[in-house]
């Protein structure tokens, strides 16, 4: 299982007092407390800094230095705005585009920013749009299917269809995007395409700052909001896949993607683990390989019918936490339609999900909200 936290565009300036880099600060010290052990990496999607200078990357790289995980940063329009990615390029350290195999998942980061005109004109230059071609080529002979990370939905993009095509051939499993400044979940039936809001610009949810938890697991793809006020534990279920979720390519092997049912929980004095399956219980173990995470065999009956699996994780001091979702029924994958308007678009965007932090208002400065 390949699974990362994701810090949502972090616009740091001083025009609010560097006020996102306080909830970044907080969020580091939640994550390096209680899930360092059991995620592989951070992710910064684009738009770090609000005006691309270097003072902004120094004060965000001055609270990224506490972080206990390796951390991936692109850039976004925001870190573009000089006209160019010196400062951003010093604070990352690291050329794009870029690979990296993790748990044999091919990671592929993007710069979508540098080769337009500036603000949002994103695109891939020719010579990066070959580099990736060459990667998701390569990455059919990995284990595991592919992960990209780019600022934007290749529907936001100039060549977009194309590349949204290109990523649905390559079995890719998510693309993980920043820009929308709320979260949003697509699924075109090929590729899940997940954004999470702000950091520093929150216009849903009263201003409620957070981080995701994404995971990638045998294939199933899994993505949880986390409140930075929220209770804990955390607990994410990542096998099976949400009906909203599901993609075609894993359809194929339905019955195999639902006989175990695996959960990510966070280091917080776990004491049991158990999983309700529309009133069927169910006891989980700690895994003995993968630290963080709790599994079991699921009923036969999970393979055929859609039902309702909730997982419950409790503390020795009686906290507890839950995660549900909603079990794809193979007939219905297998009839299912094939899904209108283009690939990578949100079009296919997924119905509101609250309890993983969707709320579907589309409330940023891309959609219903106010220009920043």
């Amino acid at each position: 299982m390949l699974s990362w936290v994701h810090f949502g565009d972090l616009h740091a300036s001083p025009d609010d007092g560097y006020g996102s880099l306080n909830h970044l600060r907080a969020m580091i010290g939640q994550v390096n407390r209680h899930l360092s052990d059991r995620v592989e990496f951070a992710f910064l999607p684009g738009d770090n800094a609000n005006n691309g200078t270097p003072e902004q990357f120094k004060r965000i790289l001055g609270m990224t230095r506490e972080l206990k995980l390796p951390l991936y940063a692109i850039p976004g329009d925001h870190d573009f705005e000089p006209g160019h990615l010196e400062a951003f390029n010093a604070f990352a350290n690291a050329p794009l585009p870029m690979s990296r195999i993790v748990k044999g998942h091919r990671c592929i980061f993007l710069d979508v920013v540098s080769a337009g005109r500036g603000g949002p004109d994103f695109r891939l230059s020719a010579a990066d749009r070959t580099w990736l071609d060459d990667q998701l080529d390569r990455s059919t002979l990995d284990r595991a299917p592919p992960v990209v990370f780019m600022h934007a939905y290749p529907g936001d993009m100039s060549d977009g269809e194309s590349l949204a095509h290109a990523f649905a051939r390559a079995n890719v499993a998510i693309v993980d995007t920043g820009h929308t400044h709320y979260n949003e979940l697509l699924n075109d039936g090929y590729v899940v395409y997940a954004a999470t809001r702000s950091t520093g610009q929150i216009e849903e949810d009263e201003g409620q700052p957070g981080f995701s938890v994404v995971a990638v697991d045998g294939g199933a793809v899994s993505w949880k909001f986390h409140p930075l006020d929220a209770d804990r534990p955390f607990v994410m279920i990542t096998q099976p896949s949400d009906r909203r979720l599901y993609r075609r390519r894993f359809a194929l092997n339905a019955a195999e993607a639902n006989s175990q049912v695996r959960a990510l929980v966070s280091d917080d004095g776990i004491v049991s683990v158990s999983a309700d399956l529309n009133g069927i219980p169910i006891e989980l173990a700690p895994h003995p390989e993968d630290k963080g995470v709790w599994h079991a065999s699921l009923p036969a009956t999970a393979a055929s019918c859609g039902l309702r699996l909730t997982v419950t994780a409790a503390t020795a001091d009686d906290r507890i936490a839950q995660d549900s979702i909603e079990l794809q029924s193979v007939s219905v994958v297998g009839g299912k339609p094939k899904p209108t308007g283009a690939l990578g678009s949100d079009a296919h965007v997924v119905d509101a999900w609250p309890e993983h932090g969707i709320l579907g208002s589309q409330l940023g400065p891309n959609k219903n909200g106010r220009p920043w």
